[in-house]
């Protein structure tokens, strides 16, 4: 006899699929699963079955995989962005009917989602791209949706997402309809935009305490674990904590310490500073991780670097002077935390830009009460951020709602402090650096942009504004420059 026809299908079992799967049929939803490498399928069921007999049905045809969906349809994709979700598609798209769905839950690039809605549309069919984070982890046992696309479609899933999706006590399930088109997508590139932010932000915090305050992994491990209870409280400071305290089983020491310093990365840092370069919106402390991660890559070219600057008579510049450890400690987290505030700002106002663009009238609080859990950047600050758009949804800056713009005034003093003692001990401090220069800069009423635009002005007769006339000026700089000089 047929087992009975499912709720939903998903297509695509690396782990992802695989846990996302299980995590679909342990709420209750009977799921069919299907994958090119059938061996992947057998696996998938196998872990249903050891994993508390959940209802998951496996099929290494994907005809019979489609036909086994109860009407209309809804498939889930979890496969490698670019070629292989056409790939996918023209498979399934073959057994669709129209009124069917397709939900691509990859990270891909947001205008291929948008072709491909259009495309789908053409055979009758509904697409959604969904942005889904929080890793292995949180894909079976509660990830952070972004759906975006047809409405219609994630009304045919809403039930299911809301049970899957992460569940944070007083602000519900971490998922909403974020908006039309490649909207989801985008909303997800520039949330891993964010992540890079932050790592590189706590990357910079370790380096300042092993290099300058001389912190040992067990007193760094005490540190992190104090921070994740305060107002760093988060998935990204809780697993720093983490990392430090595990042993080498390979060797002797700490296997943080055996780990290259060569950082990997899959493209959407780089899809977020492009999108940033593109709308004219200044995200430099997600630049400087990105930049930070180019420069770790040149590992070889650095080791080489460092001998020739010693040689040159450039040694060590880390001072001898005793550090006061826990003054040291305290500045750095202040530091961290403003520098943090700069980074979310940027990220905030790259989706308010987007969607300005393209009209999707994208809910900033919103998105921020979906990352506060299931995701890589949940994080307790989050609900401040969801509370400042609740307080002005218009806000222009994070750094201007009041009470931000306090925690910023009140913690500039040791920011400032450790960028300082981090630049005079030659340590590199990128993205805390590029936060405080973005802050510098923002804050402040009159910049020396007067004279860059002058320049233009001399050079290309490019015309500039004046500060006590209406209208555009041009002025024969080079003349009146040579008429003085004779």
């Amino acid at each position: 006899m047929a087992p009975p026809k499912t709720r939903i299908g998903l297509a695509g079992l690396a782990v992802m699929g695989q846990n996302l799967a299980l995590n679909i049929a342990e709420k209750g939803f009977p799921i069919s699963v299907y994958n090119r490498t059938t061996s992947k399928v057998d696996e998938t069921v196998e872990r249903a079955k050891q994993e508390g007999n959940l209802p998951v049905y496996g099929y290494h045809d994907p005809e019979s995989f489609v036909q086994s969906i109860q009407k209309p349809r809804v498939i889930i994709m979890l496969v490698k962005a670019g070629a292989p979700v056409d790939q996918t598609i023209k498979t399934l798209s073959g057994y669709l009917e129209k009124g069917d769905c397709i939900i691509d839950g990859g990270n891909e690039w947001y205008e291929n989602t948008e072709r491909r809605e259009k495309a789908m549309a053409e055979l009758g069919l509904l697409y959604l791209g969904m942005g889904v984070s929080g890793g292995e982890e949180g894909a079976r046992n509660g990830p952070s949706l972004m759906p975006g696309g047809s409405f219609e479609a994630y009304k045919y899933i809403e039930d299911i997402l809301l049970k899957v999706a992460a569940q944070v006590p007083d602000s519900g399930p971490c998922v909403t309809y974020v908006g039309k088109g490649g909207s989801g997508n985008f909303v997800k590139m520039i949330h891993n935009g964010i992540e890079y932010g932050d790592m590189q932000l706590i990357a910079e915090a370790y380096d300042v305490l092993k290099s300058v305050g001389k912190l040992s992994n067990e007193e760094l491990q005490n540190v992190f674990a104090e921070w994740n209870r305060g107002e760093l409280l988060s998935f990204l400071i809780e697993i720093t904590a983490d990392i430090f305290g595990i042993k080498d089983d390979k060797g002797d020491g700490y296997l943080v310490d055996k780990v290259l310093d060569k950082t990997g990365m899959k493209g959407t840092g780089k899809w977020t500073v492009q999108q940033a370069a593109e709308l004219s919106v200044a995200t430099p402390t997600i630049e400087a991780s990105l930049d930070a991660r180019f420069l770790s890559g040149f590992k070889e070219e650095r080791v080489e670097a460092a001998k020739v600057f010693k040689s040159g008579g450039f040694g060590d510049i880390l001072s001898d002077q005793p550090v006061d450890k826990q003054k040291l400690i305290d500045d750095v987290r202040k530091a961290l935390y403003a520098a943090k505030i700069c980074s979310y700002a940027q990220g905030m106002n790259l989706i308010r830009a987007k969607s300005i663009e393209k009209g999707w009238d994208l809910k900033l609080g919103e998105l921020a009460r979906i990352w506060k859990g299931g995701c890589i950047i949940r994080a307790i600050f989050l609900d401040r951020i969801k509370k400042a758009y609740d307080r002005n949804a218009n806000l222009a800056n994070l750094l201007v709602d009041p009470e931000f713009a306090k925690e910023i005034i009140d913690r500039q003093s040791a920011w400032r402090r450790v960028v300082c003692l981090a630049i005079n001990s030659g340590i590199s401090t990128p993205g805390m650096s590029a936060s405080l220069a973005y802050f510098d800069s923002y804050r402040r009423e009159r910049l020396p942009a007067n004279l860059v635009q002058a320049q233009r002005d001399y050079f290309g007769a490019h015309t500039y504004e004046r500060t006590d006339i209406e209208g555009s000026f041009h002025t024969e700089w080079f003349k009146l420059a040579k008429q003085s000089r004779s």
